[in-house]
Formats: structure tokens, C-alpha cells, sequence
């Protein structure tokens, strides 16, 4: 039986077999130390992918990551926790571990709220990272790793943040810190087959991150996504795996953003757009979203309790509509919600939630609470952050993997310090390379190099590279959503041919390198689509 499958581990996919059988291969050829770390790369082969939701301090990132799990499990309070990565993961039992430095393990209950304590009663500064296991089944596909934020006046949080970022893409020489479990120095290593600092960080690290903003984009935001992009662009097939969130959005003055017509989601969409152009091609997209509202209405926060109130607050008329000037008139007006329950809400929805659901309620006066519910999820904008996860990460979740497990490889190897062992890593990962299924990182390789500046292209090229790269599903490769099979493969092997003569004829050496993937990704969505049942 194999090692991942004696470890309960799932590939992604093909590439990602084609990767373990090469590691299962090589193992008996490397020296113990080695294989030792390729059996650390076969359980990341098997893991979920592992997202890093990062950003400045009070950005809402755990209150995001609350709203993805579906349950309110992260402390949104300053206090240790928000202090520490996170690593929120699918298991049989809700626990907590407190993970130390020297690679001791502490299990913690939840507090009574459910939520991870606030305080932990242990030294802080002895402790690595936490470990938090859920049987939430959000996490059976993925792990969401919550960081502390950017920007804050503890400097050891910030650097736990920007130590996770930068080991996303530190895998190919093996330097760096670690942010994943274990990754600190715990002293000399205990024998030849246990992994020692070097080869511990070759496979730590995030594979993809989601970067949460509000509404001002500030340097240290763009220098975060930079060094991001440029670490992964120095891995032999290292992918850009970066989308970003505008959150908060109901807190933007639809009056400052030219084009809103005072609507505030459209003034939030615009801005959203805006600061795509302004991050790209370090992200693949930016979108707008309310994260207390889905936090809220996701994670079971809203009862129909709430919904009672609002129908209360609903009848008020003109009265309502003063009250929601602002916060402390809407809490403070005398009427007869307890001032405690409106206090609730504004905790909830704030003010922007608490206004649509009293047009909802007042649309239709029968909406039951489970309705009023799905409502507010809808306008928070989390379907369509989870639903470009799933089209960036997810979908991409076998080349995503494969990519970094043989970056792993490729650094294990090198820190082996044996010339002959390289040599044997490198032609097996030569030979992996030429197979079918292997293209994808081709075409993940070709996305990072554009993504990251490395090689320089016209805008609406860099924008066709980035697209072909993002997206899972060939009508949105091809920016033609709503095309029929037959438009779709018209076009495919028109831009085969354009991207074929422009790798011969019109590009430096560094473009035709791009190019030439380009060219096949359009040829073999071409061959999909001629296939009966492909493509779709």
C-alpha cells in the first residue's frame, strides 16, 4: 500500500499521482534524511490545499474565515490568538492544539462560545502556531490558514504573517522560516532520518493565498502581494495562487466613487475593479464583500429571534429611516426594540444589513426568517468569493499541489548537499515533465513568470495569460462565457495559431517561452471541445 494511502491522504488528481509515484520511487534511491522529507511531500500531495487568508490588522480576516468554515471559530477580538497562525483542518473531533516551538503539542477545549480562547494560558511566546480541527465539512477540500495581521504593533505577529507568505514561495532553495507545524528549530536532529531546519522549510508554507483589504490600498498591501509573486516566480513551476477581497464594502461612500449612482455594492464593485487593475496581475481578481454579514448569516449567528426585530423595526416608517443615519441613533432612538436588541443587530449586520433586510421585510411581509437569512447571505458577496476560489484554487487544487510538491523535491535535493542525488531528483522530475498531464504546470509556470514581471508583455496579452492561467473551465479561459462548442472551438484554434506565429515571429525569447504554453493550452481546449461530452 501506498504511503499516502496508508495516510488516508486524497490527490487532487493525475499530476498529483504522477508526483507521489515519483516520490515513492525515489525514495529508496535518497539518502534517509531525504526520504524523510519526501514523506513529508507525499502527505501535502494528500492533504487539502492549504489557503492563507492574510491582510493589515483589522482588515476582517477572521471574520471572513468565519464566514468560510461556516462556523464562528476565530477570535475576531484583539487577544493571543489573533496573534498566532491558525490552521483551521477537517477532523473526526473538534479540538484544539497548541503547537510549541520545540514541537511540544497542548490540546485545549473551545471556550463555551465554541470559539478558540481568547487567551490560552500559556507562555505565547513559546508557541509556533495552533492547530484547530473542525468536522465542518468546508474543510475536507480545504485548509484555511488564519494569519495575524499585516501591519501591527507586535512585530513577532507580523513576521509569523509575512514568515507564511514568504515560505509559499521559498520552497525551491529551502531558506526562510517556517510557518507551518514543526517548521522552527527545535535543536539538533534527533538521527539521519529526521528532518533538520533546511528540509523542514522545503515543505512548509501556504500553497495560496486569499488577501483581505478594505476599501484604502495601502503600500505595505501591494509589497505583501509582491513578495508573494516574487517568491513563487523563482520555483521551477511555482503557480501565482493570489485573489483579494474589498471587505467591508458596505462602509464605502458611494458619493466618493464616480460612477456608483449612490448605490453602495456598485460603488464597491467599481472600487473592487479599480484596485484589480491596480494589483494585477499579482492577483487574479479583487471582490467585494460584507464579511460580518456573511460571518453572520453563514455561521448561524442570525436566529429568527433577529428576524422578529426587524419585522419590529420594519413597521417604524419614517422613524427607521433617521435611526439609520447612524450608529448611535440607531441604538439610542427611543422605540419600542430594546435598545439591547438593536445593539444585537448592528453587531450581526451593521447598518447596511439591518437596511436590506427591512426592504426585504417590507417587499415581502410574510419572508420567513430562513429566507431572510439567505437574503442577507446574497449581499454579502460571499457566493462569489467562494465560488472564485473554487475556480482559482480549488479547481486548480491538482497542478496547485503538484507544483509545489516537486518544488519541495527540487529544494530537499539541493539541501541533501549530495551532487549525485540532485542529478537523480532532476531527471525524474525531467521525465514527469514531458507527460500529458503535465502541461498544467506549463501553464502555471507561464502564468507566474507573467504574473510576477519576470517576463514583460502588452497589456492585453498579460490580460490573455492571466485569464488562460486563472480560470478552471474552457468558456471562461476563453472570455467567451456564453459561446456555443462550436464558436468556443473556432476560436480556440484561432489563438492557437495567433499565439504560434507570435512565439515564431513576434516575441522575445522570454515571450516565445511563454507563448509556446499558451499556444498549447488554446490547442488542447480545441481538442476538448472536438471531443463528444468535453469541454463543458
Amino acid at each position: 500500500m501506498s504511503t499516502t494511502a496508508q495516510q488516508g491522504g486524497r490527490l487532487a488528481g493525475p499530476l498529483s499521482a504522477s508526483v507521489a509515484d515519483l516520490c515513492r520511487r525515489l525514495q529508496p534511491q535518497v539518502s534517509p534524511r531525504t526520504a524523510a522529507g519526501f514523506a513529508q511531500v507525499l502527505r501535502r500531495l494528500g492533504a487539502p490545499l492549504q489557503v492563507a487568508v492574510a491582510g493589515r490588522i483589522k482588515s476582517g480576516k477572521s471574520t471572513l474565515v468565519n464566514a468560510l468554515i461556516g462556523r464562528r471559530v476565530a477570535p475576531t477580538d484583539i487577544g493571543e490568538c489573533t496573534r498566532l497562525v491558525t490552521r483551521f483542518q477537517y477532523g473526526t473531533v473538534d479540538r484544539i492544539e497548541v503547537v510549541f516551538r520545540d514541537g511540544r503539542k497542548q490540546v485545549l477545549p473551545f471556550a463555551p462560545d465554541g470559539m478558540i480562547p481568547a487567551e490560552l494560558g500559556v507562555d505565547i511566546d513559546t508557541v509556533s502556531h495552533i492547530e484547530a480541527y473542525l468536522t465542518n465539512a468546508a474543510l475536507e477540500h480545504m485548509t484555511v490558514i488564519d494569519t495575524p495581521g499585516l501591519g501591527s504593533l507586535d512585530a513577532a505577529s507580523v513576521a509569523r504573517t509575512e514568515h507564511l507568505l514568504r515560505d509559499a514561495g521559498q520552497r525551491v532553495d529551502g531558506s526562510g522560516d517556517g510557518a507551518d507545524g514543526g517548521d522552527d528549530d527545535s535543536g539538533e536532529p534527533g538521527g539521519s532520518d529526521e528532518l533538520d531546519e533546511t528540509s523542514r522549510n522545503a515543505v512548509a508554507g501556504a500553497e495560496a493565498v486569499l488577501y483581505v483589504m478594505t476599501q484604502g490600498l495601502r503600500a505595505d498591501d501591494e509589497q505583501a502581494l509582491a513578495a508573494f509573486t516574487a517568491a513563487t516566480a523563482s520555483r521551477e513551476a511555482g503557480p501565482v495562487n493570489a485573489i483579494a477581497v474589498l471587505n467591508k464594502a458596505d462602509t464605502i461612500v458611494p458619493e466618493t466613487v464616480e460612477g456608483s449612482d449612490g448605490d453602495v455594492w456598485k460603488a464597491a464593485t467599481l472600487l473592487a475593479k479599480r484596485q484589480a487593475d491596480t494589483l494585477k496581475p499579482r492577483v487574479a481578481d479583487v471582490l467585494p464583500v460584507i464579511g460580518l454579514i456573511a460571518e453572520s448569516a453563514e455561521s448561524g449567528q442570525f436566529t429568527s429571534a433577529d428576524a422578529e426585530a426587524l419585522r419590529q423595526l420594519a413597521e417604524l416608517d419614517d422613524a427607521l429611516d433617521v435611526m439609520l443615519l447612524s450608529a448611535d441613533m440607531f441604538t439610542s432612538w427611543e422605540c419600542d426594540v430594546p435598545n439591547g436588541v438593536r445593539a444585537r443587530l448592528l453587531e450581526k449586520l451593521d447598518l447596511y444589513g439591518v437596511r436590506r433586510a427591512v426592504e426585504a421585510i417590507r417587499a415581502q411581509p410574510d419572508i420567513t426568517a430562513g429566507a431572510l437569512r439567505r437574503l442577507l447571505l446574497d449581499a454579502s458577496g460571499l457566493a462569489a468569493v467562494r465560488a472564485r476560489l473554487n475556480t482559482v484554487f480549488a479547481a486548480r487544487a491538482d497542478g496547485i499541489k503538484a507544483a509545489a510538491a516537486l518544488a519541495s523535491i527540487t529544494a530537499l535535493a539541493h539541501a541533501s548537499g549530495n551532487a549525485a542525488e540532485r542529478q537523480r531528483v532532476h531527471d525524474a522530475i525531467e521525465v514527469l515533465l514531458a507527460r500529458p498531464e503535465a502541461h498544467q504546470l506549463r501553464v502555471l509556470e507561464a502564468l507566474t513568470l507573467v504574473a510576477s514581471g519576470a517576463v514583460e508583455m502588452p497589456d492585453d496579452l498579460t490580460e490573455e495569460v492571466l485569464r488562460v492561467g486563472s480560470n478552471a473551465d474552457i468558456p471562461t479561459q476563453l472570455g467567451k462565457p456564453g459561446a456555443t462548442r462550436e464558436e468556443l472551438a473556432t476560436y480556440a484554434l484561432e489563438r492557437a495559431g495567433w499565439w504560434r506565429s507570435f512565439a515564431s515571429f513576434g516575441a522575445t525569447p522570454a515571450q516565445s517561452r511563454v507563448a509556446h504554453v499558451v499556444h498549447r493550452a488554446y490547442f488542447l481546449a480545441w481538442q476538448q471541445l472536438r471531443t463528444p461530452g468535453g469541454g463543458r
